[in-house]
């Protein structure tokens, strides 16, 4: 399912730009092919299954463990922000550890904090609504081709991280407080994102807002299979526990990226930018 049809020029149209005065600039984030839902699905099944299994094992509290997983995220980000174009290698890791935090940040302020799950997805939604509109407003446009400059990348990984985090509060409110069984949420947030893929392709709905709304309803999508396969028979799940559903999922992420990393099918061709004349 791709959501935004790539406006990237052929190789040759980039190589013809580069003898013309002109740069390629390479995206920083994968095209949007089947491989990249499935993986952005995988890790988000993959974060809440890992932070739950932190919680438990690690002993830090959910504030702690909080901010020791920020600390490895920022690591792996400063890295990501050191590479020159994408890499399945580098990028992946950086969207599991986002998935962790956001999961993390989220159930510290309902399980430590008190917030209401209510207010909670609220807090997130204004803030993410806020940087997309501060996004656009300074780059004109937050459509994932363009994420090719410092800036661009900064925002991008700010929306991610809140699409996690929103995502987190948004379906637990949804499945909890509304007495949904963690299938029955898993089947209803699938629905939207069909009906969101369907009004895209058969009503022409705007590429962009079409890809950003499923990539937020495939956080509580991907945490309610994981729901289904770890949570006890008695409440609701197949019973196979954090630990095997993490492992599971985590081995299959592995496998697709190493996939992509070799086939490269998911890389951009780079876009010729303009040189301005000094």
């Amino acid at each position: 399912m791709a959501y935004e049809t790539s406006k990237t020029p052929a190789a040759s149209s980039a190589d013809a730009g580069v003898s013309s005065g002109r740069r390629p600039h390479w995206n920083k984030v994968p095209e949007v092919t089947v491989y990249f839902w499935i993986i952005k699905v995988l890790c988000t099944t993959a974060g809440e299954a890992a932070a739950d299994l932190l919680d438990e094992k690690a002993g830090l509290g959910l504030t702690g463990l909080s901010v020791l997983m920020s600390a490895l995220l920022a690591v792996v980000l400063a890295i990501q922000f050191r590479t020159a174009s994408y890499h399945a290698v580098v990028y992946w890791p950086v969207v599991v550890l986002v998935g962790i935090v956001g999961t993390l940040v989220s159930d510290d302020l309902t399980d430590t904090m008190g917030v209401p799950l209510e207010a909670s997805s609220i807090l997130f939604a204004i803030v993410l609504v806020v940087v997309f509109l501060v996004w656009y407003r300074r780059e004109r446009t937050v459509s994932l081709h363009s994420i090719d400059t410092p800036g661009r990348e900064s925002f991008y990984w700010a929306v991610v991280l809140l699409t996690f985090a929103f995502g987190t509060a948004a379906g637990e409110l949804v499945s909890e407080r509304m007495n949904f069984r963690h299938w029955l949420s898993a089947v209803l947030f699938g629905l939207v994102i069909a009906a969101v893929a369907l009004a895209h392709f058969a009503l022409d709905l705007d590429a962009v807002g079409s890809f950003w709304t499923v990539y937020i309803l495939t956080r509580p999508l991907g945490a309610s299979i994981g729901d289904c396969l770890s949570r006890p028979a008695g409440d609701g799940g197949a019973g196979l526990g954090t630990v095997v559903t993490g492992a599971l999922f985590l081995g299959v992420i592995l496998g697709v990226v190493v996939y992509l990393a070799v086939t490269r099918r998911d890389v951009a061709q780079p876009q010729p930018t303009v040189r301005h004349a000094a």
